[in-house]
């Protein structure tokens, strides 16, 4: 059994990596204290203790990986949170991502559509911290419409396309995160609903993020 532990040192670390994170562009103190309160290690193998507050992706199983803290803290800041939002995400992954979002407030509604994650999903260590996280094995392009609607929706994968129904599962004025584009590199898209349906787009900075795939796997 692992044991979990959140020494001096690892908090120390991850005061480095709010620093790099101001140092590119992070503005949000509450984005900032969310990362700082959460210890990344133990959402890796502990074979990637000694890095895991690097600024970089690290793989996890299943051909998945975390994400680069970077990344979490750009999508997380574009979100705009409000304490109480009700957040939809497509791919649970680590469930890091899930959690910097559980700890600035609000409601999230997760979903995996690999079987072995979202398996892994029962014995996470946070899940009497944040009662607010609840957890869907699915397909990510059809959401979650009996939870709908949604103030926000983050998407942490590569959509080919801006996935309809998830539009759809949006509230009036509610934001959508997701990166977009097939190859190498997605622009980040922010997406706010008008009340006929259709929405408005901003254009952010490129990332590259593993592609969103449809139906479930396992």
């Amino acid at each position: 059994m692992r044991k979990y532990e959140d020494t001096y040192r690892h908090k120390g670390l991850r005061k480095k990596l709010i620093d790099i994170l101001r140092d590119k562009g992070i503005t949000d103190n509450n984005v900032l204290d969310a990362i700082n309160n959460i210890p990344r290690h133990f959402f890796l193998d502990s074979a990637f203790d000694e890095i895991a507050y690097e600024d970089r992706a690290f793989p996890i199983s299943d051909g998945q990986t975390i994400s680069q803290p970077y990344t979490v803290a750009y999508q997380t800041q574009l979100l705009q949170l409000k304490p109480g939002d009700k957040i939809l995400e497509i791919g649970t992954g680590s469930i890091y991502q899930a959690s910097v979002l559980a700890e600035m407030g609000t409601k999230v509604f997760t979903i995996e559509r690999q079987k072995n994650l979202f398996e892994k999903t029962k014995q996470f260590i946070f899940k009497t911290k944040y009662p607010n996280l609840k957890f869907f094995y699915g397909d990510g392009f059809e959401g979650l419409p009996t939870y709908a609607p949604f103030d926000k929706v983050i998407i942490t994968a590569a959509a080919p396309f801006v996935p309809p129904k998830l539009i759809e599962q949006l509230k009036t004025g509610g934001k959508m995160i997701v990166p977009v584009d097939e190859g190498s590199l997605q622009r980040m898209l922010r997406l706010t609903k008008n009340a006929d349906g259709s929405y408005e787009e901003e254009v952010f900075q490129n990332f590259s993020f593993v592609p969103m795939l449809s139906g479930r796997n396992g």
